[in-house]
């Protein structure tokens, strides 16, 4: 101000005025000045943590478990606790275990909008811990925490699919899979976790919350989970959303329309088709046999492939020395039992081809039945792998419907081709009802119909030449070349199986 300057009354409430706010500035209690005064803060004996209001000060008591919780009203979106968590855990480049998603209302007279951010829940009962044919998941007795032995995965990626959440993230580089624990290590000595400490808005916490059980199984008692995402029943999640106010009834997922076809996986493809065509060509060779056909021409052909289904599973593994182990946990997993299952069947066939060549001196309709038996109950044990992710197109009726009908069509094309030429037909126009519009408009079912009449189109109308031409051939007493075309359309519908299916998981950014 100049020293000629001479305040007017005006003037003179105007500097008082800005004093005033700057004064205010100085001492006003923001989410951030409030983060800054806590990393400024030196404790000097070191007895408290400055995050230890957001972390529970002792062990959880009996029926008590750690959960995240999170603050709905104060997250921002801003995505530090993603850096966070990236930073501290050391991730791969292209690897989170922490992420942030939208939820945004449909009512256009009353616009909302809520960023969220989620990781794993730590489930009361864990769908990647029971899925886990190794026992690579434990669950901490005494916090509560599902943590991962990266030592024990094998790389079978099974629990990506059991899990509703998408918390379990593939690391290509290391060949295992890995997710979030929860800062365990830092948690044991009272330090917050990575994403609660990078928190500018402190929105995110650690809370005890009650666990209890119901029928046997562990249940979190909390309601308060996040709407649009996956049915809590399935697992039991125990992260707390909580919100000052109530969510709207009109919320939905902001990346509700976007679809993206899924992982092929085409080790599986490989190993479903030909151990399915396999076992159906080894039981028609017991049966039977007509035309040009002879009972061990067929029987070898059956045995080979279905050898070459169970070598194909090994290239899906990331760690395949550790395959071993797969058996551990056979009293929850499906793919532990389908792998003892298939272990017997390959004895079981290779007596039975031993038999059907005159070498074994055992009775072929004994042989025929085994196989028949054990060969039936490793389909149901595939179809069970995918039937228990509880994924809307890998429902029961259509799971089970694909992978036994490949069985049965492979073996009636030996025994009786206008049965099998029946049956593909049959199969094919159960295939084609997944194209069928759907009355939930964002649900799961309908993601698979816009995929199927979308990027899938050309690979379903593929699928459709291919089965088509091979019915028309096994018509007409064509069985080799339309067998082969069968096979052929069953490895491209299989590969539709796995990328037409909808991927659950927490709301996320709408994609472009």
């Amino acid at each position: 101000m100049r020293p000629d300057f001479e305040a007017t009354p005006k003037t003179a409430n105007l500097s008082s005025y800005l004093a005033e706010l700057l004064a205010e500035q100085r001492v006003l209690d923001t989410p951030v000045s409030r983060f800054s005064r806590a990393h400024d803060t030196q404790v000097p004996d070191g007895s408290v943590t400055r995050f230890s209001e957001l972390i529970p000060l002792s062990q959880p008591a009996v029926d008590e478990q750690y959960a995240f919780q999170v603050e709905l009203d104060s997250c921002t979106g801003c995505k530090a606790c993603v850096a966070g968590c990236h930073a501290l855990n050391g991730l791969d480049e292209d690897e989170t275990w922490r992420d942030i998603g939208l939820l945004v209302s449909d009512d256009s007279t009353h616009p909302f909008q809520q960023t969220i951010t989620t990781a794993c829940h730590h489930c009361a009962d864990p769908a990647c811990l029971n899925g886990c044919p190794v026992l690579a998941y434990e669950k901490d007795p005494l916090t509560g925490i599902v943590r991962h032995l990266d030592d024990q995965c094998i790389g079978c990626q099974y629990c990506v699919l059991k899990c509703p959440y998408d918390v379990p993230k593939y690391s290509e580089r290391l060949g295992i899979v890995r997710k979030c624990d929860m800062c365990r290590g830092r948690l044991s000595v009272g330090e917050a976790p990575a994403c609660v400490q990078a928190c500018p808005t402190q929105a995110i916490s650690i809370v005890k919350v009650p666990v209890g059980r119901l029928n046997g199984r562990p249940i979190a008692a909390t309601s308060n989970f996040l709407p649009c995402a996956p049915d809590p029943a399935i697992t039991r999640p125990t992260t707390r959303y909580v919100s000052s106010k109530p969510l709207p009834a009109s919320l939905r997922r902001a990346d509700a329309h976007s679809i993206s076809a899924q992982c092929a996986h085409t080790p599986l493809v490989a190993m479903l088709v030909l151990t399915q065509l396999g076992i159906g060509l080894q039981v028609a060779s017991g049966m039977a046999i007509i035309g040009e056909f002879t009972a061990p021409n067929v029987a070898t052909t059956g045995y080979t492939l279905f050898v070459a289904g169970l070598m194909a599973s090994v290239a899906h593994l990331g760690q395949p020395f550790r395959a071993w182990r797969v058996f551990l946990n056979l009293r929850r997993s499906w793919l532990s039992r389908e792998a003892v299952v298939f272990g017997a069947v390959m004895v079981v066939a290779g007596s039975h081809l031993a038999v059907t060549w005159g070498i074994l001196p055992i009775a072929p309709l004994l042989a025929n039945t085994s196989l028949l038996l054990l060969g039936t109950t490793a389909i149901a044990c595939s179809a069970m792998i995918y039937v228990d992710t509880r994924r809307q197109f890998w429902s029961p009726t259509s799971t089970f419907g694909r992978f036994l009908s490949t069985a049965a069509i492979s073996a009636l094309s030996v025994l009786h081709p206008l049965a099998a030429s029946g049956a593909l037909l049959m199969k094919l126009a159960m295939e084609g009802t997944h194209l069928l519009p759907s009355n939930r408009p964002e649900g799961p079912e309908s993601i698979s119909t816009r995929l199927l009449r979308g990027p899938l189109l050309t690979t379903f109308l593929v699928r459709l030449g291919l089965g088509l031409a091979a019915a028309a051939l096994l018509i007409t007493d064509n069985l080799r070349t339309g067998f082969a075309l069968f096979a052929i359309g069953e490895f491209v519908e299989r590969t539709i199986f796995f990328r037409a299916v909808s991927a659950p998981g927490m709301p996320g950014l709408p994609k472009r």
